[in-house]
Formats: structure tokens, sequence, C-alpha cells
């Protein structure tokens, strides 16, 4: 699909899961509506899902223009055919402009198999996207060389132009509870048959666990532990607060915890009500990955470590005393 096809129109795919959205699709509409309005085009938000109505109305009231839903039982649960062959049918049929996925796991997979059916191009795992006034085009940022240098990627031979933006890049929109937009209802034209695979079973435990993005309190460990044992303080610590464990890169490469739980550049974006960052000096790599949260609060021996130069409230002292006194006067006030 080339650039001299009439392509019009902004896309931001609201991916759901047992009637319940995703929050980055709904943060991706906050860049969706800037390069709309740059462009003089309309923002439209794409839900699948099974009784997902709801979810287009909250997209509209997010400030998506438009929302085009197909609500079918057959997306109560990811499926790659489904997604990937009913976006086909739409991006065919509506010839949007630009399209903009949340960069989840499951982004990540139906993502490029639209980009290669279409022959254009996807950027994957943006940290920041723009509209660029000189091209014409937009602007996709993301880490490069190892999270050494970040990148600035243009598509301007084909259309649609697409991208997967980490989710936590950037806030929710304002939510306008009154805003009206259109919802145009499409149907499913896959039928059970040309599913390919099915899920057969989801573990929750883990899952639910590292699921750093859409935490509103994640507690952070670094090479200041000292070894994998001493993540029973980040753990014990993130379980009295109900939040989740990240950590820095220094602590996934020393083997001490799974690449899943790591911030920053080269591992994830986050955005929480609260961070503690527990033993991390504050690389600049670490910085880009949780900069954006509410709260910051550093713990580190080292008083002029580069996180308390972010960091909204900073302990100086030695993080195997103070966490367990901070988690003494955290149930101390739960008890009370």
């Amino acid at each position: 699909m080339s650039a001299n096809i009439k392509n019009k129109n902004v896309w931001v795919f609201i991916e759901t899961e047992y009637g319940k959205e995703k929050k980055v699709g709904f943060e991706l509409l906050k860049p969706g509506r800037e390069i709309a309005d740059a462009v003089n085009q309309d923002l439209v938000a794409i839900v699948f899902g099974k009784d997902v109505k709801n979810v287009a109305t909250k997209a509209i009231a997010y400030g998506a223009d438009k929302v085009i839903l197909v609500d079918n039982p057959i997306f109560e649960r990811y499926s790659t055919d489904a997604v990937t062959d009913t976006l086909m049918d739409l991006i065919n049929k509506y010839n949007p402009d630009t399209i903009l996925i949340g960069a989840t796991i499951n982004g990540r997979d139906f993502g490029p198999r639209v980009a290669c059916r279409l022959k254009t191009g996807l950027t994957a795992d943006c940290t920041s996207i723009s509209y660029n006034e000189e091209t014409g085009n937009v602007k996709w940022t993301r880490p490069a060389f190892g999270g050494n240098l970040m990148a600035d990627i243009e598509c301007p031979n084909n259309r649609p132009q697409m991208g997967t933006v980490r989710p936590g890049v950037y806030k929710l929109p304002l939510l306008k509870e009154d805003k009206k937009g259109e919802i145009i209802e499409e149907e499913c034209n896959i039928s059970e048959s040309n599913i390919r695979t099915k899920i057969i079973e989801t573990i929750k435990e883990v899952t639910e666990n590292i699921n750093l993005e859409e935490a509103e309190i994640i507690v952070s460990g670094g090479r200041g532990l000292g070894k994998a044992e001493n993540f029973s303080y980040i753990r014990d610590l993130a379980k009295v607060l109900g939040g989740a464990v990240g950590s820095s890169r220094a602590a996934v490469d020393s083997g001490w915890i799974p690449h899943a739980h790591q911030v920053g550049q080269t591992g994830k974006t986050v955005a929480p009500k609260v961070y503690i960052a527990c033993g991390i000096s504050g690389a600049i790599q670490h910085l880009a990955g949780m900069s954006g949260s509410d709260t910051i609060i550093a713990i580190n021996k080292d008083k002029n470590a580069p996180i308390f130069e972010v960091a909204h409230y900073g302990i100086v002292g030695d993080l195997f005393e103070v966490i367990p006194e901070f988690i003494k006067e955290i149930e101390k006030y739960k008890n009370s």
C-alpha cells in the first residue's frame, strides 16, 4: 500500500481481554490526537472484543472522534488469526494513514504480521512519537544499539505508517465523559475453523505478577542488593504495598531476576503512581524507563547517586536497614 493511495485518519488499536481494555490503548490516544490534529484528520479507535461497547464509549471520552467496533465472542481472548485477518479487512476498507499499537505481547505479535501483509514498515517498541511537519511523516523514536542511542525512524514511501509503542510512555488523556463521537459497528468475517491456534490455559500467577505497565506501585531493586537472594527485601516491600517488583538492567544482567522485571530503555517503560528505587544508582538508561512516575522514592547509600536528581523523596541509607523499617511503619499504619 504505497503513500500515493489516498490514506486518511489516525488509528489507535485498543486491546481488550475478557471485556476489559489494556490501558496502553487509551494512553496512545494522546499522541494519536496530536498527530491527527496536525494533519487535520480524525482520530479513530479500533476496538475488538466481546461485550466491549463500554470500551468504545470510553475511547471517545478519552479523545477519539470515531470508534470502529467489532464485538464478537471470538475476541474474548486474544487470537493471532482473528485479530490479524479482521484488522486487514478494516484497513483495506478504510485506508488509514497511521496505526498506533501498544507494544504488548499481543501487539508485538499481530503488528508485524499486518505490516508484512500490507508491505509497509513498522517501527517496534517506540518510546516517543511525533509528527514531522517538514516531511509530513510520523517520526517514531526507539532505542537502538542496546539502548545506547535513540533512533528516529520515518516511513515516507508506504502507507499506513505503523508502530508499536511501549505502555507507560504516555499519560492517559483527560477524560471528557460528555464528549460525543461516532461508533461504527463492523462484522467479524472469520470463522472458528480459520483459527489455527487456540489458547488452552493462561497461568495468571505469572502474567499478573510481572504486569509492570499496569501497576500503580512498583518497587525496584538494583546492583546495591548484592545478590539474587536479597530481592526478598524488594518482594516483601512490594507485597505490603500491593505493588509489583521491578529491577534495573544491572540486576538482570547479573542473573538475579528475569528480564520481564527490567525497567529502562532496554526493558519496560513505566509510569506508576509510586516508584521506589532501592539500590539503583540511576543510570540514564534506567531513568528513561521510569522518570514519568508520579512520585519517585529513592533509597541509596551514595548521596551523590544520580537517582536522587529525579527523586521526589530520597533516603540516604543502607537499604537492608531502611526497607525493614519501611515495612514496619506501613504495617503499623495499616493496622491502626
